[in-house]
C-alpha cells in the first residue's frame, strides 16, 4: 500500500487530515479523541473503574460511531467500483461538511457525530490496497521499527521512511488543528471537508494511473 509515491502521498494526506480532525475533536471534547479509538477506549476503561458513566459513555459513542463509519467505507470498497477512493473521499468531504454546517447551526453533537463517522469511513480508502490505518499511527511506528531493524541487518536502507513519513504528517496536520480550533473553534472544519474535496479529485485524476 506504500509501495508507490503516488499512495505515499495520498497517504500522508490523508494522516494529516486525520491528524487535524483529531486535534480539533480533542480541543473540542476535552481529551476524548474523533479518530484515535485505542485512546478512547483507555480512557472508556478509566472512566468505567473511577465509576464516570459520563465520560465513559461518551467514549463508546464516540467507538460506536467510528466502527459504523468504518463499516460503511468497507460496504463501498467491497463495491468493487474502480472509482472506490474517490467515492469514499467524496463521503468523506459531505460528512466533514455537515459537521460544519451543524456547527454553524448550533447543532454541536451532531457536528461530533459527523466527525467521527468521517474518520471511521477514512481508514476503508487504503483496504483497497491491502490495509492501512490512516487514522491512527502506532501501527506505523512499530512497522518504523520494523524496517531499521533490516535495514541494519542488509535490508532495504530507506523502506522505513514511509511510515516515518506518516507519523509526521499526522503530527503536522495536528499542529494546523490546534491553531485553527483556537482560531475559529468546530468552524475550523470547514478547511478540513475543502481539503478532503480536493483529494478526492486528485485521486479521480489519478486512479488509473
Amino acid at each position: 500500500m506504500l509501495d508507490s509515491s503516488r499512495n505515499v502521498m495520498l497517504a500522508c494526506a490523508l494522516t494529516a487530515l486525520a491528524g487535524y480532525v483529531d486535534a480539533i475533536g480533542y480541543l473540542h471534547l476535552g481529551g476524548l479523541f474523533v479518530s484515535f479509538m485505542s485512546g478512547n477506549s483507555t480512557r472508556l476503561g478509566v472512566s468505567l473503574a473511577a465509576g464516570d458513566w459520563i465520560n465513559a459513555g461518551a467514549a463508546l459513542t464516540l467507538i460506536v460511531l467510528f466502527v459504523i463509519g468504518a463499516a460503511g467505507g468497507s460496504l463501498i470498497v467491497h463495491s468493487r467500483s474502480k472509482h472506490r477512493q474517490p467515492w469514499l473521499l467524496l463521503i468523506e468531504t459531505l460528512l466533514l461538511t455537515l459537521s460544519a454546517l451543524s456547527y454553524a447551526l448550533g447543532l454541536p453533537v451532531i457536528a461530533v457525530a459527523a466527525i467521527v463517522l468521517a474518520m471511521g469511513l477514512e481508514n476503508a480508502v487504503f483496504q483497497i490496497e491491502g490495509g492501512l490505518g490512516l487514522t491512527y499511527i502506532t501501527g506505523a511506528l512499530v512497522k518504523a521499527g520494523q524496517l531499521i531493524a533490516a535495514a541494519l541487518t542488509g535490508g532495504a536502507p530507506l523502506a522505513w521512511v514511509p511510515n516515518v513519513l506518516l507519523w509526521a504528517a499526522l503530527v503536522v496536520g495536528a499542529v494546523l488543528g490546534a491553531v485553527a480550533y483556537h482560531w475559529i473553534n468546530l468552524a475550523a472544519i470547514w478547511f478540513a471537508a475543502g481539503f478532503a474535496l480536493a483529494l478526492s479529485g486528485v485521486v479521480a485524476v489519478t486512479v488509473h494511473r
